[in-house]
């Protein structure tokens, strides 16, 4: 049995990135860069009014100003401003030469038809600058980003239509077990519904893998053997439920050593979780997880998803979130890295959930993340600061 840490080191290490690809950047939010982004232009690209209002010298303003011409956006200025002018200027547009100032509409008062007064003594330039965003040539975009909406609108402004991403990892996922029956029938005495599966579809697909449901293998090695062996032929990774343990009807572990994988690691000292087997066969991946559907959500969250996003380019680095604990959390036994749901409360405080061990299903659905309690420890005292890491 080995620790988290070396568990998670393992996994990382084992990673080779996926080949990149070039996508067109409208359906490219989740994916991953595989090279940085430049701008092709500085930003703005000229210097522009940042208000509607009149563009005129600096040294002018307190002086009755004529309007010399009109400015909308995406009209480039046709006349230079001289002492004692002013253009009308919209937002957006081009400042005209001369001009180093733009006085706000609502701060002016008209003497005349085309002359206009600034009522207040000084003002800020209300100038966007040529460059100052960004200039030309800037990398804007970094590789291992993930590509999110607000993302969208950089690649749209540097005329990125292309960006090269990962190939999105392929994942292929199987429950294992007699007991287990499909959603859409109604157990009968000694069998239980497959929700492992789905629960692991969903997780992959929201850390962008392409996941493929290859259904329910029988307790039997051949039955193991046939699934897996299909599941790595078309995908990176195979993620199997239950059969991991030690018992006489677990044949997740043989069955891969059999079809050749390299198992790296197949216990590891967490709760829930601690039958977890990890192996690789050349570019290809493979998870035995748990049974017990709070285990095996636990440990893709704590070692597939870095695995995944490894595989796509990116280092899966949660936003830490620190906050004191709402009550008091005590265990009976410290021997191994203890995982529990807890939910945020109103007031800013982390809650324990009621949890009845790795087979509590209902326990992951009020849960706004995950706190880890660290081997050997029992308490966890009110008020002290604790890491969550949100699901």
């Amino acid at each position: 049995m080995i620790t988290f840490e070396e568990a998670l080191e393992i996994v990382e290490k084992a990673a080779i990135e996926a080949e990149i690809e070039q996508v067109d950047f409208t359906v490219s939010t989740d994916r991953i860069l595989a090279r940085d982004v430049h701008s092709d232009v500085d930003m703005p690209p000229f210097d522009k009014s940042a208000v509607d209002g009149f563009a005129c010298r600096k040294e002018d303003i307190r002086a009755e100003l004529a309007i010399i011409e009109t400015i909308p956006a995406g009209k480039y200025p046709q006349k230079a401003v001289g002492k004692g002018q002013c253009s009308r200027i919209m937002t957006g547009a081009p400042v005209p030469e001369g001009a180093d100032t733009v006085l706000m509409v609502e701060d002016i008062e008209y003497t005349e038809e085309e002359r206009i007064r600034y009522l207040k003594e000084s003002s800020k330039s209300n100038i966007c600058y040529r460059g100052e965003d960004v200039t030309g040539g800037a990398r804007v975009l970094t590789k291992g980003t993930r590509i999110k909406p607000q993302h969208i609108a950089v690649l749209a402004s540097v005329g990125c239509v292309s960006p090269w991403v990962y190939r999105r990892v392929r994942c292929g996922i199987i429950s294992t077990g007699d007991e287990i029956v499909e959603p859409g029938r109604k157990p009968v005495q000694s069998q239980i519904r497959n929700s492992n599966s789905y629960q692991l579809l969903a997780q992959a697909q929201k850390a962008g893998a392409e996941a493929t449901y290859y259904g329910i293998a029988a307790d039997n090695e051949e039955g193991t053997a046939t699934l897996v062996r299909k599941a790595l032929s078309e995908n990176d990774v195979a993620l199997l439920t239950g059969g991991v343990s030690m018992g006489d009807f677990d044949f997740v572990p043989k069955a891969l050593e059999d079809l050749g994988v390299e198992i790296l690691f197949k216990s590891i000292a967490v709760q829930p979780g601690r039958p977890t087997v990890f192996g690789r066969k050349e570019n290809r991946y493979v998870f035995g997880l748990p049974g017990n559907p709070v285990s095996s959500f636990v440990q893709f969250e704590l070692l597939v998803k870095p695995l995944l996003y490894k595989l796509q380019g990116a280092r899966y680095s949660p936003v830490p979130v620190f906050l004191p604990m709402g009550k008091e959390y005590r265990r009976k036994k410290s021997s191994r890295l203890s995982v529990l749901p807890v939910r945020i409360n109103e007031k800013g405080e982390v809650m324990p959930l009621e949890f009845h061990g790795s087979a509590h299903l209902n326990a992951l659905t009020e849960a706004d993340g995950l706190i880890l309690v660290e081997t050997g420890k029992t308490l966890v005292e009110k008020g002290s600061i604790v890491h969550v890491r949100q699901i």
